[in-house]
């Protein structure tokens, strides 16, 4: 169902795979909309639970395509630097493919304290008051992964 990646010497290992799915800070939500283009979205995540996590408002664009279509990929992008010199970019890269669904109320708190912890750690007491304060108008998703690759030149 998934191809492989055809430039070989470029794949990550898998450990590198996951430093990076546990170190980024966003990466690009594409989903399918109803005319059948892309649509990319950057997006704030959590790896947890060998899954990705994002949150939203509760309508959008991007809630629309899932309901049609949940099958999504997520990109992230780490350690980019452009080598002029050279013609070429060191990177670091990671794609999933996977199906999406919005999380019940009773995970939903849960990965809502996980983001503060990733991005917020400092303001712990804050950020728990934040979570209760938004709960209600903010939106979870998972991504259930069924295939990644990870990509890199150096």
């Amino acid at each position: 169902m998934f191809r492989e990646m055809r430039r070989k010497e470029k794949l990550l290992e898998n450990n590198e795979i996951i430093s990076i799915l546990e170190k980024g800070n966003y990466g690009i939500l594409s989903t399918i909309g109803e005319s059948g283009y892309p649509y990319g979205v950057p997006m704030n995540y959590i790896y947890y639970n060998e899954s990705i996590y994002l949150h939203c408002a509760d309508e959008g664009y991007k809630l629309d395509n899932i309901s049609k279509n949940n099958k999504v990929s997520f990109c992230i992008v780490r350690e980019s630097e452009v080598v002029p010199e050279k013609f070429s970019t060191n990177y670091k890269s990671v794609i999933t493919f996977g199906k999406i669904k919005i999380v019940d109320d009773n995970e939903k708190k849960e990965v809502l304290l996980n983001f503060i912890k990733k991005f917020a750690k400092d303001f712990l007491d804050k950020g728990i008051k934040y979570v209760e304060n938004s709960f209600h108008k903010t939106t979870v998703l998972e991504i259930k992964i069924e295939h990644l690759t990870g990509k890199g030149s150096k």
